[in-house]
């Protein structure tokens, strides 16, 4: 593996002060051997422990493989005539979403380090997961807790090859609902010598977790709460919008419309409100789409490969999407259910202002509805006269219905959209691949012809299908 300073540079990555940090902290001889990151929403906490899982895995050493030993583990004496399962992996991170776990081996890949790695999560076999990682042999999983601890439970993983923890966003892991589980793997790790926990919001279930590891309780806390959120909220504006009936809709379309199409994030308290704003805003002709956990994978998928993309310019969710998920480009939060606590309010707004960007969180105040606490000092902004009248976005989003699994990479869908479909590069915005599909982003001009154009045509070799996402 190349050092740490190349893989930034061919990644075009530049370190924080947090990931160096965490990069020092993680790695040290002397210190301690497991660590709490405590980093507002979207300042890097992935890189973060990356970076060290790598340097830990692979040392820079000519003694050293240039990629971490996956040995086989025995073979099951109860049943001989079954082949071993591998041992590995060398490292787990527990996410709470898939998504999340998907972002997160992204951003791995990114890297080019060449460790191997696989993501397990709800929503398909099993067995499927356990032939994959017979087949792959990864030295990183990335896993929510409850796929996690059945592929532990059936032997497909053997917890003593584990070395390195890390348990992302654990405070939101517990939040839903898989407190046990994740009790669960951190007790079932013999032989784990780093844990890396990590969170926007500090809580006393940090210690309570490490306790349970090999040599628990000892915890370094890396601290950058305090500085990087003030320095967040000074890049918020916050505003407070009256609603003159309990029931916010048409006051939200009379805000929407007057952000003029600045990519927004609507924070809802329940699936069913996500679903019910959904199909109002959809009505009255706004780019939206809906997120929350109860949706079908492939629906959650959609989504935000159209929001990411620019083919949406408003996304309604519970808050699920308060935390994990990259989307860089929000410029605006709207609390249409306000939040139930100072720290949701946090998270929440932390999805705009990423990084050095500024944004506007907007709260929709109905009749009998105040401004919490930490929320004072937003100044009124008034939307009673604005039209409810949508900005269309200038992307749509093309639906293709194959995917990584059948070996099919940006690279092919640029190559087939501009020969087949006579576009330029241009024309080409994001493309999110997923296991099985495709959405990609194209100036709206373009769909239309551009469905024509492909129909019946094959992509890599593959019949599929080419629909408006």
């Amino acid at each position: 593996m190349l050092p740490i300073p190349d893989l930034l540079q061919q990644a075009q990555l530049t370190p924080t002060a947090m990931q160096a940090d965490m990069l020092r902290a993680a790695t040290a001889t002397d210190g301690a051997a497991h660590l709490l990151l405590l980093a507002p929403t979207g300042t890097g906490k992935t890189l973060a422990y990356l970076l060290p899982m790598l340097q830990l895995l692979c040392p820079e050493s000519p003694e050293r493989p240039e990629s971490p030993e996956y040995p086989e583990s025995p073979e099951n004496p109860e049943n001989p005539e079954r082949p071993a399962s591998p041992a590995g992996p060398a490292a787990i991170i527990v996410v709470p979403t898939r998504e999340l776990a998907l972002q997160a081996d992204e951003m791995l890949a990114r890297l080019k380090s060449g460790v191997k790695s696989r993501c397990l999560y709800g929503g398909r076999p099993t067995m499927d997961e356990h032939r994959r990682l017979r087949e792959v042999r990864p030295q990183v999983v990335f896993a929510t807790p409850g796929r996690l601890n059945d592929h532990l439970d059936k032997g497909n993983i053997a917890a003593s090859a584990v070395r390195i923890l890390v348990i992302d966003e654990y405070d939101k892991c517990l939040e839903m609902g898989f407190r046990d589980e994740v009790t669960r793997i951190a007790a079932r790790l013999p032989r784990v010598e780093h844990c890396w926990l990590t969170s926007a919001t500090a809580t006393e279930d940090a210690r309570l977790l490490a306790a349970q590891l090999p040599g628990g309780g000892r915890l370094q806390t890396l601290d950058y709460l305090d500085a990087d959120s003030r320095a967040a909220a000074r890049r918020i504006r916050l505003h407070s919008v009256t609603s003159p009936e309990r029931d916010k809709l048409e006051t939200l379309g009379r805000l929407l419309s007057a952000i003029g199409g600045a990519p927004a994030i609507v924070f809802v308290a329940h699936r069913e409100s996500a679903e019910r704003v959904g199909r109002y805003l959809d009505s009255e002709g706004f780019d939206c789409v809906v997120y929350h956990g109860g949706m079908e994978q492939e629906r959650r998928e959609k989504a935000l490969g159209k929001f990411r993309g620019g083919c949406a310019n408003v996304m309604v969710s519970t808050d699920i999407a308060a935390r994990g998920l990259d989307i860089p480009e929000v410029e605006a939060v709207v609390h249409y259910h306000l939040p139930d606590s100072e720290a949701t309010f946090t998270h929440r707004i932390g999805r705009s202002a990423r990084w050095e960007a500024t944004g506007t969180a907007y709260l929709i105040l109905g009749p009998d509805e105040t401004l919490p606490p930490y929320a004072a000092d937003a100044t009124p902004f008034a939307v009673g006269r604005t039209p409810v009248r949508p900005t269309p976005c200038r992307m749509a989003a093309l639906y293709i219905g194959r995917g990584r699994k059948e070996k099919v990479s940006r690279a092919d869908v640029v190559g087939f959209l501009c020969k087949q479909g006579a576009l330029t590069a241009a024309d080409i915005g994001r493309i999110d691949l997923a296991d099985h599909h495709v959405i990609v982003s194209l100036r709206r001009e373009c769909l239309a012809a551009v469905i024509r154009r492909v129909a019946g045509q094959k992509i890599k070799g593959l019949k599929t299908h080419y629909l408006p996402a």
